[in-house]
């Protein structure tokens, strides 16, 4: 007899196979690139400052930036103020991109010793203790040339090839008493030539300095210093700043369209291939016992069952039985007639599993996009913006998956479930926003969504995932229920008292561990790319992780299930979900961990900041693996009472 986990083992060998061609994700450069003649104007325009880590701290003290232009930096401003560059796609502005022009004046093949960028700059007071304060925060500028990001290079070994940061830093600080504002920019830019008289920026180096000796002369021309004295702001009096830069041109080989390989070069990818290879293994063993002592188990009982089932009701009379080793029903099959019985809070649970069936075929989806490199790093915000867009596109799935259920489980409240499916986890999700977003605003922080981008986020709810929703629903309770493939008794049976390992609380911490380790790893790096500001474009090992916490998920739940109905305890449904949803409790404190050791934030608006977002990922992810390791029980349940006999 063949059962839904024997071909678990296949969708193993199938991602292992696949593992040596998405393993490091690839970019597919922009069809529109941008040639300069010798003496053209390349532009260069500044995004907001955000928290880096430094040479002499590996820890985020932030997680708040602000836009270049804030008034407490004092940076200077070109003729007629800064503009807005481009429309910003939805994710970038959720993000907090906001880019503008700058007085910054390059051109083509054209080196500049020391240039002036405005008049001299006066730090009073309190924009003294606001930068001193960012300083220590370890913020760092994040220029465009060309659209590609400005950085620092930097090489994991003497004899390596060199790789980009992006960014670099406000200042430095060699104690926290005396912070140095760096005033002047060096600013080193690799072309190739591409034709006759034809140049593309391929790389952006900035080496950022701190001079007090810089100053403005009559002519509009400026005397750079040098670096022997830095610029320390007076936080309790008045400082001026002289802005400078210098430009230097130098000829590369590298082409316009591996441009970005400098900037996607992941450190240490053996932790990765370590990962991948140490989750697997474990995924192997887990999915062999699980499917030997199933199939064993299941095996046997389907042999006494069904031998069972071959007596006659004479023939148990006094030895019969016993002589032929059959005993009366026990086990998993004496709940056959309660298995079915519909769960408590039966609404809930089918919104849950809606929107988790919702949230599944969007992060698949959009890995797949990412990993075929249609999620451009070039393109900012491109992966916020497919993660909405996805999300909203697959309301349809959701609410036809949370009608089915819902029917399933002989729910009445049919309008209800209607209405409320498409409602209750977004609304969860953007309130959450929103009030951090207060926090954002008060600060005064660029990383504050606009209130026409919130009314853009509620308008794209409303005309799309609302109605595909609604479609959805109708469309699932048009359909018949799903069948069970044994009659439900109208008296529950009473459950005896179960194991330790089987109390609620016991399992949702054994299940729930599995699937976290498939993906703890690759979780480390997403977040160092989320609160430090990183590229982070390695989505073969997601895509893989992602496989792996899937199969895992199923495996131990439908083990979990079985030994929770041979112990005569048919409530499955919420069992299962809360269980394999429990992976999350890993998440929340892997988060609280990662707190502890990378993380060092100053003050309340970060704090309030990292634990709501924090609270808001583990949410949907306790959503996502619940979902997975209830259909997968179903599936099993649905399977193993309909492949025994029952009069």
């Amino acid at each position: 007899m063949r059962l839904p986990i024997s071909c678990l083992p296949y969708g193993i060998l199938s991602l292992l196979f696949l593992a040596p061609f998405p393993a490091t994700g690839f970019y597919l450069p922009g069809v529109v690139s941008t040639s300069y003649k010798e003496g053209s104007t390349v532009p260069l325009h500044v995004n907001r400052l955000t928290p880096m880590n430094s040479d002499t701290d590996t820890q985020a003290r932030s997680a708040v930036s602000f836009g270049y232009y804030h008034p407490g930096f004092r940076f200077c401003k070109p003729e007629g103020g800064p503009k807005d560059v481009g429309p910003e796609s939805l994710g970038a502005v959720i993000f907090g991109d906001r880019i503008k022009t700058s007085p910054f004046e390059l051109h083509m093949m054209k080196n500049e010793t020391c240039k002036r960028l405005c008049g001299e700059q006066k730090f009073d007071m309190r924009s003294a203790t606001f930068v001193n304060r960012r300083i220590r925060e370890n913020l760092g500028h994040n220029w465009l040339v060309d659209g590609l990001p400005a950085g620092q290079p930097y090489r994991l070994s003497d004899n390596g090839p060199w790789y980009y940061t992006r960014g670099f830093p406000l200042g430095r600080y060699h104690d926290e008493q005396h912070p140095n504002l760096h005033n002047h920019f060096n600013i080193l830019i690799d072309y190739h030539a591409v034709g006759a008289g034809d140049y593309r920026v391929v790389g952006v180096q900035v080496d950022p300095s701190s001079r007090a000796g810089s100053k403005n002369l009559d002519d509009k021309t400026a005397d750079c210093g040098d670096e022997s004295t830095p610029v320390s702001l007076n936080e309790n009096g008045e400082t001026s700043v002289t802005w400078t830069y210098s430009v230097d041109w130098r000829p590369s080989p590298i082409a316009w369209a591996i441009r970005w390989d400098a900037y996607l070069h992941v450190d240490d990818p053996g932790i990765h291939w370590f990962s991948l290879v140490y989750t697997t293994a474990i995924v192997v063993f887990l999915t062999a016992t699980v499917s030997a002592i199933l199939m064993r188990a299941l095996k046997k009982d389907f042999a006494r069952y069904n031998r069972l089932e071959s007596f006659n009701l004479d023939d148990f009379s006094t030895s019969a039985v016993t002589e032929d080793g059959v005993q009366e029903d026990s086990g998993w099959k004496l709940v056959h007639g309660d298995v079915f019985r519909p769960p408590k809070n039966p609404l809930l649970l089918s919104i849950f599993l809606g929107n988790g069936a919702q949230l599944f075929f969007m992060t698949g989806i959009t890995i797949i996009f990412a990993l075929f490199g249609f999620l451009s790093p070039s393109n900012r915000g491109s992966l916020g913006t497919a993660m909405i867009v996805l999300y909203c596109m697959f309301a349809g799935i959701g609410g036809y998956v949370s009608a089915r259920v819902y029917k399933a489980f002989g729910g009445e409240s049919w309008k209800r479930n209607i209405a409320i499916t498409p409602v209750m986890v977004p609304a969860i999700v953007f309130g959450t926003f929103f009030l951090l977003n207060l926090f954002l605003w008060v600060q005064g922080s660029s990383g504050a969504v606009p209130f026409t981008t919130m009314l853009v986020l509620v308008a794209i709810w409303f005309l799309i995932s609302l109605p595909l929703s609604f479609g959805g629903s109708w469309l699932g309770f048009k359909q018949a229920a799903f069948q069970a493939p044994v009659h439900t008794n109208q008296i529950p049976r009473q459950i005896p008292p179960s194991a330790q390992y089987l109390r609620p609380f016991t399992s949702m911490l054994i299940v729930g561990f599995l699937p976290f380790c498939a993906i703890f790893v690759e979780l480390y790096f997403i977040m160092n790319s989320l609160w430090f500001d990183k590229l982070y474009y390695m989505f073969g090992f997601v895509f893989l992780s992602y496989g792996i916490m899937i199969i895992t998920c199923a495996s131990v739940t439908i083990m979990f299930v079985y030994y929770l109905l041979c112990s005569e305890d048919y409530r499955w449904q919420w069992r299962s979900f809360n269980s394999a949803g429990a992976s999350a409790i890993f998440v929340f404190g892997f988060a609280f961990i990662y707190w502890v050791l990378r993380l060092r934030f100053g003050g309340l608006t970060s704090v309030v900041l990292y634990v709501g977002y924090s609270s808001l990922i583990t949410f949907l992810f306790f959503i996502l693996t619940g979902t997975i390791g209830f259909f997968s029980s179903w599936a099993f349940v649905q399977r193993i009472y309909s492949s025994i006999r029952i009069d």
